[in-house]
């Protein structure tokens, strides 16, 4: 809330104030630059250099590549959706990135994964092998143009998909814009239905990872585009197991076919 205006006090007949300079300048000169002076605040970062991190989603590996750089996060394994071939045409740069990253032993990258069917992965990925699962900025994609359809089939088979390969105390780290049509995905209320409870969560901020650029899901635009995503207000949420056992169980269930069109009850 910014500071109340004194009220100038009445003129004296025998010393009054000068008009052309307010008594209350002075104090509030020095409220502002007290103000200015105050550090901005630390951005939280969710991982650790001990951390076994799985990136799924990624564009052009700018993400990872700066975890790997500049946070000291080298167990590694990073994914996309895109094949191979396809990925270097949409984002040049990631070549650069995907080198220095295959450059660590421990780092491996894997292509064509999809989010919501990981466990079709095998051995590449480790069941309960997991402290971070990210996925930053998810799109929605589909044929139908029922956005929370596709909220429901894509976030809510990205968490049953990711949740069975977090190790004892891991969490899935979830990033996505704020305002519309994304504050109406409710990310609170789907993480409740697939066992799973939002512990905190928190502005991202995209200065605090040097070198990442959001990448837009067609790819680069000429000229650079309209927008810069890592300039839009953005939250990350960690999502924690609230019941390891009945999650198991609704993964059970789906691999013996259950629709992913499901009728959770609430908790």
């Amino acid at each position: 809330m910014g500071k109340s205006k004194r009220r100038k006090s009445p003129k004296s007949s025998s010393r009054p104030y000068p008009s052309h300079k307010p008594a209350t300048h002075s104090n509030e000169a020095s409220s502002t630059a007290r103000a200015s002076a105050r550090p901005a605040p630390s951005p939280t970062i969710p991982f650790d250099p001990s951390h076994r991190i799985l990136l799924v989603g990624e564009g052009n590996f700018s993400f990872a590549h700066s975890l790997l750089v500049h946070h000291a996060c080298t167990s590694l394994l990073a994914t996309c959706l895109d094949k191979q071939s396809g990925l270097v045409q949409k984002y040049p740069q990631a070549a650069a990135h995907i080198s220095s990253l295959e450059d660590e032993e421990e780092v491996k990258v894997l292509y064509a994964v999809d989010a919501t069917r990981l466990q079709k992965e095998g051995k590449k990925v480790r069941k309960g092998g997991f402290d971070r699962v990210v996925f930053n900025f998810p799109h929605v994609g589909g044929l139908t143009k029922d956005v929370n359809r596709q909220v429901r089939h894509n976030q809510v088979g990205f968490f049953r998909s990711a949740t069975p390969l977090l190790a004892p105390g891991g969490s899935i780290v979830l990033t996505v814009f704020e305002g519309e049509p994304y504050d109406l995905w409710n990310v609170r209320d789907l993480a409740r239905h697939t066992g799973l409870k939002v512990g905190r969560s928190f502005k991202f901020q995209a200065d605090a990872y040097p070198g990442y650029e959001h990448a837009r899901t067609i790819g680069n635009i000429r000229g650079g585009g309209g927008w810069k995503g890592e300039e839009r207000a953005a939250r990350t949420y960690i999502l924690e197991i609230k019941d390891g056992q009945e999650v198991q169980m609704t993964m059970d269930k789906r691999k013996r076919g259950d629709s992913d069109e499901d009728t959770d009850e609430d908790d």
